[in-house]
């Protein structure tokens, strides 16, 4: 039986018309009311289309009010809405449009002048505020939790980009159980420098209309910007990725974090102790999480009273979530997670789906060890994963690419640490012609989206192998090190 309830957008609009819903860096603001109503006028113009529910609209943009209200404007239509990844080349762009069947793409002019992109129907947002609403559109005021809403792309350790279908529910849940770890107060104004199209930053939003709370979109990045909004906008809570934690601290130098700030939810990847530790000395009050774009956003949460008791864990499990690993207490094996706002299965992708589900368990591939009160400490965002300024980097995508080169004979994509970044890649090479090094940077330029490149080279006359004849990552880790 479907679980039907009122569209949050339109419920808050009700409750709360007049209160603050979203203000950006470029002196821009709606209320709840004026977002409501632009979305709705959106709504109108893009069913000027002709589209019919279920199809899928792609959106490809940087933080900006109108890709927010685009967002809310297609959940008023019954269509599904594709992320698209704005860092990745026109390549990879075209496979996911082809991938989820996506019958519009909305960008912008700067966007679309730059990718080269492949698909009948293409607008720019101003190109849809010009079209004339289609007055007689019947648009949804209410919600089908069971519905897919949205469709992200995350990489396969194929290296091939898995379609995750979020139905309202996952965000519904997502955002509910977010509120009862964190709380909800009145004056909260959450702070989202993330992109919209991950589902870290995608999740603010949702949160923002079910709860009524104001949030401040970052539509650039910058250091500056950060530390400026944080101390000067009243902001209480902000989701920030590692590499966001060490610019901020970096930029406050000797000053402490304001008393306002009560929880920086920090994603992303694992953390570095020194870091923390840095943190911990600012008073910056730190949140760790752990989560997927297959969880909605955060799945397992450090509880502001745990946050200093048990710095480096992820924390236990959110209210209506659970979480287990197949080894004993304080002993690594992998990470399986089960609730309303993890994914059933992945979209139009039986064999991926057939993969990581297991009796109602995502099977996340990631590797840590539960302690004695039950809290999750992870080890390894999978083994072979790269977590690099909160971006995901499966090596095996970058070493198909290098091994497309005729002179590259063998390759191991691995993660070194770094402060900033959490990790970058960096690659060892084996040539066909010792003789001839070639500038492999140049040749990745087109091919990958620039955070996918290996940062150095190493060339090498061998890679360490297993009996099975599997690299061993470990090994080239280790030798980082040395």
């Amino acid at each position: 039986m479907a679980e039907i309830i009122p569209h949050w957008l339109t419920k808050q609009a009700n409750l709360s018309p007049n209160k603050l819903a979203t203000k950006t860096d470029n002196h821009k603001q709606v209320t709840f009311n004026e977002l409501y109503t632009q979305s709705k006028q959106m709504a109108k113009q893009i069913a000027r289309l002709n589209f019919k529910r279920n199809d899928r609209v792609a959106i490809l943009s940087t933080n900006s009010l109108d890709m927010l209200i685009a967002i809310h404007a297609l959940s008023y239509l019954d269509v599904i809405v594709v992320l698209l990844n704005t860092r990745l080349t026109s390549n990879e762009l075209n496979y996911q449009l082809k991938d989820s069947n996506a019958q519009l793409l909305i960008s912008t002019k700067e966007i679309l002048e730059d990718k080269k992109l492949i698909l009948p129907q293409i607008k720019t947002f101003d190109e849809l505020k010009m079209l004339r609403p289609k007055s007689s559109t019947i648009l949804n005021e209410s919600i089908d939790l069971s519905e897919i809403y949205t469709i992200m792309y995350t990489s396969g350790t194929t290296g091939l980009p898995k379609a995750v279908g979020h139905t309202y529910g996952n965000h519904w849940w997502s955002a509910i159980n977010s509120s009862l770890n964190l709380g909800l107060h009145a004056d909260d104004k959450w702070l989202s420098p993330l992109p919209m199209f991950h589902v870290g930053g995608f999740s603010v939003f949702i949160k923002s209309a079910i709860y009524g709370m104001p949030v401040y979109l970052l539509t650039e990045y910058t250091k500056e910007r950060l530390y400026q909004v944080i101390f000067k906008e009243d902001i209480t809570i902000a989701s920030l990725v590692t590499l966001m934690l060490a610019d901020l601290i970096d930029y406050m130098e000797a000053e402490r974090a304001p008393r306002k700030l009560r929880s920086i939810l920090l994603g992303g990847g694992s953390v570095p102790k020194t870091l923390l530790g840095k943190a911990k000395d600012k008073e910056i009050p730190i949140v760790q999480s752990y989560g997927m774009t297959e969880t909605s956003s955060q799945i397992i949460t450090l509880s502001p009273t745990d946050a200093l008791r048990k710095l480096g864990s992820a924390g236990k499990p959110l209210m209506s979530a659970e979480v287990k690993v197949d080894a004993k207490t304080n002993e690594i094996g992998e990470i399986y997670v089960k609730g309303p706002m993890v994914i059933d299965e992945y979209f139009n992708n039986e064999e991926a789906t057939k993969e990581s589900f297991k009796s109602g368990w995502l099977k996340t591939g990631d590797l840590g060890y539960l302690d004695e009160e039950g809290f999750l400490y992870v080890v390894d965002r999978r083994s072979d994963l790269i977590i690099s300024g909160g971006e995901n980097i499966y090596p095996t995508e970058v070493e198909e690419v290098l091994l497309s080169h005729p002179n590259i004979k063998e390759v191991a994509v691995v993660k070194k640490e770094d402060e900033k970044f959490g990790h970058v890649p960096v690659a060892f090479v084996v040539l066909e012609d010792k003789n001839n090094k070639l500038n492999v940077k140049t040749y990745l330029k087109d091919k990958l989206a620039s955070y996918k490149q290996p940062k150095n080279y190493y060339y090498t006359d061998v890679l360490p192998r297993t009996a099975s004849n599997k690299i061993k990552r470990f090994e080239l880790e280790e030798a980082l090190k040395d």
